[in-house]
């Protein structure tokens, strides 16, 4: 049927680790007369190609497969039209697109299914399509009915047009007279799509009513409507290593997937107005300078430009392989702009007007190291590289600990940080160590004390002299450090009592421990000077001596940090979020479906913050990689046995 040329529009390839995802996005470059490329892309890279396809344009944004990294993949679906969605066609793996499933919805964002590694599948399709449309609310609509040749799929029917295909290896299906095996099938699934379209097609819905067969134009059409419009996704089959349905896929794309107008519409771009972009992605090339990697909403863009106070310093479009230099940027294009130094990620340049170009978050970090320079001389260097790195990645989270004298960077698993030190290495020349964060214990006391500090030098000259009486007590928890004065009298002079508050709360910094020391009052009671070697520094010296001689007296006790931790997974992984939070010295505090996804539940508890640092690990493995958690502070609560000497340890250490 005609097709009428709509411009640039690009399309977010998003999928499991292990889905296929990479060898789909090469399978339909090399459909569109790219270089054939095979094998997995590099772990953890955002790919772009531009090609072109019946002669129009597209961009295509292989998107990290990996957890740890879906918020590279949340980026490009901020600017794309259309996601295709890989996955695997067994019904229990189909779980794993669930988060990317419910995030569409979310977003109110068109999208397709690819469900690949058909070739080998045994099992039932329409199996596998029940466990998907589990996942959404969005109505999934097959568009193909498989042929098989014993256990192997080698074809499939189009449900639209009721043509056969049978696959064939790098290049177009071959037609086929329409087997008799499938006519009932196909049927029955032309019938289940013309029903889902027809709730929002009144003259489709009294052709159903009537038992009137519509004809395919009209189902092409309404299809091409509602998948443009995010009211339902269609799923459609193939193998992405043989190239099996990948043209049928892209026929697909072509047909049904929204325009760069539709989708600006959609987003609240006015179609009239000055030039105007968002940057998705940003990446420091070395001597290359910045790039930032940009959908455009409204064109022409020209290298050079200004937009808001910013100058365009080189334009470039991902071509075969390489990066193409060009002069100017046309409305939906994907294009890599140069030298915008002072650009964050997300941002949207030039005429906004209200634009709702709201762009998404990363998760809260669920895994930090410690990272210090494998070379001392690299230690002035790593703060500008830090602050690059974090620049391009959005998902880690940079910060120091005072109290601990570390650099912890934070991100989202284990691998997550690897690559991001590997990043360091190579990219920025810095070469650093990690190992686990240090613990941000603390100490109280139990009991009252009454301690004497009393300072006497003679040294030549002025000696030193101060002398205090301190009570020192314990506080209700989170109350904080608290000095009072009680002096009366003038045993100890007014000019001097500053300095024994500041140096009491000096010294309250290292407990027995060796942790600082909350939760406490210090009372100036009593004390002594003289007239001529008395001085802020004596008082201070003397009150440091008291506080460190009495906190072994006091009773002190060691406090670690618990959290309030939520884990979200589907709820035949409750009671193994349970047992693993249980495992960790965790208290349960209950449980509760997730607040608009139905299936998954939100687990609720309180755990010591010592035992969250590879927690994240651990529940993705017994997840199928589909639980996470979110954290905060909670309280300070007295640890036992091996959590103190541990913590003497590391304190000493």
């Amino acid at each position: 049927m005609p097709h009428t040329q709509t411009g640039p529009r690009t399309v977010a390839i998003v999928g499991p680790y292990g889905s296929g995802k990479s060898t789909l996005f090469d399978a339909l470059v090399a459909a569109a007369g790219g270089p054939a490329r095979r094998g997995a892309a590099p772990r953890g890279n955002t790919r772009i190609a531009h090609c072109t396809y019946l002669d129009e344009p597209w961009a295509l944004i292989d998107c990290p497969g990996s957890v740890e990294l879906a918020h590279e993949a949340e980026a490009a679906l901020a600017v794309a039209d259309i996601a295709v969605v890989v996955c695997d066609p067994d019904p229990v793996r189909a779980l794993t697109v669930a988060p990317l499933l419910r995030r569409l919805e979310e977003l109110g964002m068109p999208a397709m299914v690819f469900v690949n590694r058909i070739d080998t599948f045994t099992g039932q399709v329409r199996d596998t399509l029940t466990a998907l449309q589990e996942l959404t609310r969005r109505p999934l609509v097959l568009r193909e009915v498989p042929i098989r040749d014993g256990e192997a799929i080698t074809g499939y029917v189009d449900v639209v047009s009721e043509r056969a295909y049978l696959f064939r290896r790098g290049t177009a299906s071959e037609l086929i007279q329409l087997p008799d095996s499938v006519i009932e099938p196909g049927s029955e699934a032309r019938a289940a799509l013309v029903e889902v379209l027809a709730d929002h097609d009144d003259a489709l819905l009294e052709k159903v009513v009537e038992d009137i067969k519509p004809t395919p134009d009209e189902v092409f059409e309404r299809l091409r409507a509602e998948e443009s419009l995010a009211h339902v996704t269609e799923v459609l089959l193939g193998c992405a290593e043989r190239d099996h349905g990948i043209r049928r896929l892209w026929k697909a794309l072509r047909h049904d997937a929204p325009t760069a107008a539709q989708t600006a519409e959609r987003r609240g771009v006015a179609a009239e107005g000055g030039p105007m972009v968002q940057v998705f992605r940003t990446l420091n090339a070395g001597h290359g300078g910045k790039l930032s990697w940009a959908r455009v909403w409204r064109g022409p863009v020209k290298d050079g430009a200004t937009l808001d106070g910013n100058r365009i310093g080189g334009m470039w479009r991902a071509g075969n392989g390489d990066m193409l230099k060009i002069t100017e940027a046309a409305t939906g294009e994907i294009v890599a702009l140069g030298r915008l130094d002072g650009v964050a990620t997300g941002a949207v340049l030039g005429d906004a007007g209200n634009a709702e170009l709201a762009f998404p978050a990363p998760s809260q970090p669920v895994y930090s190291v410690a990272i210090t320079t494998a070379d001392r001389k690299d230690d002035v260097r790593l703060s500008g590289a830090l602050h690059k790195l974090v620049e391009e990645d959005p998902g880690l989270v940079l910060r120091q600990d005072p109290d601990m004298g570390e650099t912890i960077l934070s991100g989202q698993g284990e691998m997550h940080l690897k690559g991001a030190m590997e990043r360091l290495a190579t990219a920025f020349g810095v070469k650093v160590d990690a190992h686990r964060p240090r613990i941000p214990f603390r100490e109280t006391i139990r009991q009252p004390v009454h301690q004497h500090g009393r300072l006497k030098r003679q040294t030549g000259g002025h000696g030193q002299f101060a002398d205090v009486k301190l009570d020192i007590a314990p506080r209700e928890r989170g109350e904080g450090f608290l000095f009072i004065d009680k002096i009366v009298g003038g045993a100890v002079p007014r000019q001097y009592i500053p300095a024994v508050g500041e140096a009491a709360e000096e010294a309250a910094r290292k407990g027995a421990f060796g942790y600082p020391v909350v939760d406490i009052s210090v009372t100036l009671v009593d004390g002594g000077f003289h007239t001529v070697d008395s001085s802020d520094m004596a008082f201070r010296t003397a009150t440091r001596m008291a506080i460190q001689e009495a906190m072994p007296k006091a009773d002190p006790v060691l406090l670690e940090p618990m959290h309030h931790v939520t884990v979200t997974v589907p709820n035949s992984y409750t009671a193994t979020a349970q047992r693993l939070l249980t495992g960790r010295r965790g208290q349960i505090l209950g449980y509760a479906e997730r607040e608009g996804w139905s299936g998954w539940d939100d687990v609720e508890a309180v755990v010591p913050e010592a035992e969250l640092h590879d927690f994240i690990i651990e529940l993705r493995s017994q997840t199928m990689g589909l639980g996470t958690y979110r954290h905060q502070f909670d309280h300070l609560a007295e640890a036992h046995g091996k959590v103190v000497a541990e913590a003497q340890k590391m304190a000493a250490g």
